[in-house]
């Protein structure tokens, strides 16, 4: 399945990509590899991408409320 991915500025994560037919996100960590999560809303996706610091939003309303594993 293709999702874009989207270069993110950011010293924990690398690229970002979201695939609205599974509402599954993909992040790509420098340290860490890709890891996919699961059942996120769209709206959850458009405020990464808008966050001021993209690895804080993560912390904050991603790492924690979200079924995730590595890929």
């Amino acid at each position: 399945n293709y999702v874009n991915w989207i270069p993110v500025s950011s010293s924990n994560l690398s690229a970002v990509a979201y695939d609205d037919s599974t509402h599954t996100l993909y992040i790509e960590f420098h340290s860490s590899g890709v890891y996919a999560y699961f059942d996120v809303p769209p709206s959850v996706f458009r405020g990464l991408l808008t966050a001021p610091s993209h690895g804080s939003y993560h912390a904050a309303h991603i790492k924690h409320n979200y079924r995730y594993r590595r890929l």
